[in-house]
């Protein structure tokens, strides 16, 4: 009987501690498991200039109206990992030395803690063709000797692999979480007209994964319609043409339900409708670089030329060094998959100081 009775004893103390185990591993998958958002802020008076100084209970976190409360605060002098995106296709190929100073120029304007990863495009060549690549240059790094050797290896393409190279910020530069140096501080530079032509993914997958990433997007517009289309016109044979791939686009979007023939041959297209295409295409450019920018809280610096790069350049480096960094865990637990809006609150200082911080992010799902 007193065996019996021991052997019961024991049995239940086993059965307690693999419940208290089965728990504590609960646990731990919850705290993995749970998202901490990360919202880049940038603070400004009446008057446009960086509010420095302020603190964590400067700073009120709403999602969808709910207030939540702040796990990590970082101030303005914390360092930022960037990824600097150079555009070299098309029209600023003749550009390229101009392109380099200017880069040169901003990575000199980053504070010594910055770490910069660098990507650019490159023709390819195979038997029959040759083809547009985007290349990532180097990791982040803080070496600046190592990235001027970099920004002097930048080549140019024949084509514009621009989705590409924006999904490759996130696949490849930031594919792994940041340490605690750099958490909520990650951007996307990208110095560019914004019009792809020859990627394999589309828009609306590398906004979802931009999104989700909470990288902060700063993109330097350069305007190159007026270049391009002054060789659009007349004979298809001489003329700067579209690819098959920027046809398929602008009809998809603009005529997704027209029952009108459509003609993906360059040589089929009049001026008129070239015109049209050229025009749709650099509109659409815009609406996306604005809509990355905004939805991050960073910003579109439009430029007439490569010329006045330096100055867009100077301006993003001077914001990149007074943004602050809140980080939350939502109070919503749901893992439903729904866009969440984000609000930024201040208390404490003058009136008339303006918030611009990321605008929302997509619950993750089961």
């Amino acid at each position: 009987m007193r065996f019996v009775l021991l052997l019961i004893y024991i049995l239940a103390l086993i059965a307690n501690l693999s419940a208290q185990t089965e728990t504590k591993d609960e646990d731990e998958v919850i705290r993995v498991d749970t998202q901490l958002v990360d919202v880049p802020i940038v603070v400004t008076d009446k008057s446009g200039k960086p509010v420095l100084g302020l603190k964590q209970n400067n700073f009120i976190i709403y999602e969808d109206g709910k207030k939540q409360e702040t796990a990590e605060f970082s101030a303005t002098n914390a360092p930022f990992e960037v990824a600097l995106l150079l555009d070299t296709s098309g029209s600023t190929r003749g550009d390229l030395a101009l392109i380099q100073r200017a880069a040169a120029n901003f990575i000199a304007s980053l504070r010594a803690g910055d770490k910069i990863s660098v990507i650019s495009y490159k023709t390819e060549r195979n038997a029959t063709q040759a083809f547009a690549m985007s290349e990532v240059l180097n990791d982040l790094t803080d070496d600046r000797n190592k990235l001027k050797s970099v920004l002097e290896a930048v080549k140019t393409s024949n084509g514009t692999p621009y989705y590409d190279s924006l999904l490759q910020v996130v696949e490849k530069v930031f594919d792994k979480p940041a340490n605690a140096d750099f958490r909520g501080r990650r951007a996307l530079v990208a110095l560019t007209d914004g019009v792809d032509s020859v990627s394999a993914a589309e828009f609306d997958e590398v906004r979802e994964e931009l999104e989700k990433s909470g990288i902060v997007c700063y993109f330097i517009q350069v305007n190159t319609r007026e270049f391009f289309e002054d060789n659009l016109l007349g004979d298809c044979q001489f003329a700067t043409r579209f690819s098959v791939a920027q046809i398929r686009r602008y009809y998809r979007i603009y005529y997704p339900k027209t029952n009108v023939e459509k003609t993906f041959n360059f040589c089929g297209i009049g001026d008129f409708e070239r015109l049209a295409i050229s025009k749709g295409l650099y509109e659409l450019a815009d609406k996306q670089m604005k809509d990355l920018a905004r939805n991050s809280g960073g910003r579109v610096f439009p430029v007439a030329d490569l010329s006045e790069a330096r100055n867009a350049f100077k301006a993003v480096a001077d914001e990149i060094g007074t943004k602050y960094s809140l980080g939350y865990y939502s109070s919503n637990e749901k893992r439903d998959g729904t866009y969440r809006k984000i609000k930024i609150e201040l208390k404490g200082i003058p009136t008339g100081a303006q918030v611009r911080a990321r605008e929302g992010y997509t619950a993750p799902t089961n």
